[in-house]
C-alpha cells in the first residue's frame, strides 16, 4: 500500500527552495512566454505545476538532443576514451504520461545490452511528478491508459487547494520529506485526492472510439489504405517535430567528428527521426 502525507503549500515551498538549496541539479516546469518548457529551478517561486503540456519533454535529462559517447585517437594507435557525465538530478512536476514514457524508454535502453549512458543518468534521477490540473486540448492520455500512474515516480502530488497530498513511491522519495513539514492526511483529504484524480478522466477532449488493444490489427490492415495515408501525408513538411517532441521517440544517429588534423576525434549521437527524408 502506497504512504502518504499532506504538505500545505507554503510549506510545499519552503520544501522545493530547500530542495534547490541541497540537490546539485533541480529541474521543475516553468513558463516560457505562454508555453512551458523543463529548466533548472532557481527558486520555488518559478515553478508551474498547473501546466497543460511542455514544450520538450523530460526524456531530454536522459537521452539528450546532442551527446558525447566517447572521444577516440588515430596516431600512434587507436584509442578511446569514455566521456560519460551522469550528475543527479530531481525533476519536479513531472506528469503521469511523462513518468509512463520514461518507464517505456528505461525497457527500451536497459533490454539485452544495456545503454549505460542512459541507464546512469536514470539510476541518479529522482522524479517527483504531478497529476494534471490542466489538460491540453490534444492529450490523449486517458485513451492510452497513462492519465494517472501507480508507479515510475518517488513522489506524486495531488492538489487539493490549499494543499498538496502526496504519495510516496520510494524510499528516496521517503527520505526526501523527511526534513520537510508533512503530516498524515485525514480521510477528508484522501478522499478529494482520490475525487480530483477522478476528474482527470472527464477533461481530455481526445478520445478513441475503439478499444486501445485493437490499435496495432487496425494500423496493420490500414497500411495499404493508399487514398488515408495520402491524405494525411499532404500536410507533412517532413520537418521531424512530431517524433523530435514524442516522450517515446529513441532513435538516433551517430555522427564522428574529427579534428582537422585528422588523429583525434569525437563520437557523438544526436536525436533522429523516421519522418526525417534522411533517416537511416
Amino acid at each position: 500500500m502506497i504512504q502518504l502525507k499532506v504538505i500545505k503549500k507554503d510549506d510545499f515551498s519552503t520544501f522545493i527552495n530547500v530542495l534547490i538549496k541541497n540537490e546539485p541539479h533541480t529541474v521543475g516546469v516553468k513558463s516560457k512566454g505562454s508555453k512551458f518548457v523543463f529548466d533548472t529551478l532557481n527558486s520555488a517561486d518559478e515553478l508551474r505545476l498547473d501546466y497543460d503540456v511542455t514544450i520538450l519533454p523530460p526524456k531530454k535529462y536522459f537521452f539528450p538532443q546532442w551527446e558525447s559517447l566517447f572521444t577516440f585517437g588515430l596516431s600512434p594507435r587507436i584509442q578511446t576514451e569514455s566521456t560519460l557525465k551522469a550528475e543527479p538530478v530531481t525533476l519536479i512536476g513531472v506528469h503521469p504520461y511523462d513518468i509512463a514514457a520514461l518507464l517505456q524508454m528505461d525497457e527500451i535502453f536497459g533490454e539485452t545490452k544495456s545503454d549505460p549512458y542512459y541507464c546512469k543518468k536514470r539510476e541518479l534521477s529522482t522524479i517527483i511528478g504531478v497529476n494534471m490540473q490542466k489538460v491540453s486540448k490534444w492529450c490523449f492520455a486517458d485513451s492510452m491508459g497513462c492519465a494517472v500512474v501507480k508507479q515510475g515516480y518517488d513522489l506524486m502530488l495531488t492538489d487539493i487547494g490549499n494543499a498538496y497530498v502526496i504519495e510516496i513511491g520510494s524510499e528516496k522519495g521517503e527520505r526526501l520529506l523527511e526534513n520537510a513539514e508533512v503530516s498524515n492526511p485525514q480521510d477528508k483529504q484522501v478522499r478529494m485526492m482520490e475525487q480530483k484524480k477522478a476528474e482527470i478522466h472527464t477533461l481530455s477532449e481526445q478520445k478513441l472510439n475503439f478499444p486501445l488493444e485493437i490499435l496495432p490489427s487496425l494500423l496493420e490492415e490500414n497500411y495499404s489504405n493508399e487514398e488515408f495515408w495520402k491524405l494525411h501525408s499532404e500536410k507533412c513538411y517532413s520537418c521531424g517535430s512530431c517524433v523530435m517532441v514524442c516522450p517515446t521517440c529513441y532513435c538516433y544517429d551517430i555522427k564522428e567528428d574529427l579534428d582537422l588534423s585528422l588523429t583525434r576525434g569525437e563520437r557523438l549521437r544526436t536525436w533522429d527521426g523516421c519522418l526525417l527524408e534522411d533517416f537511416a
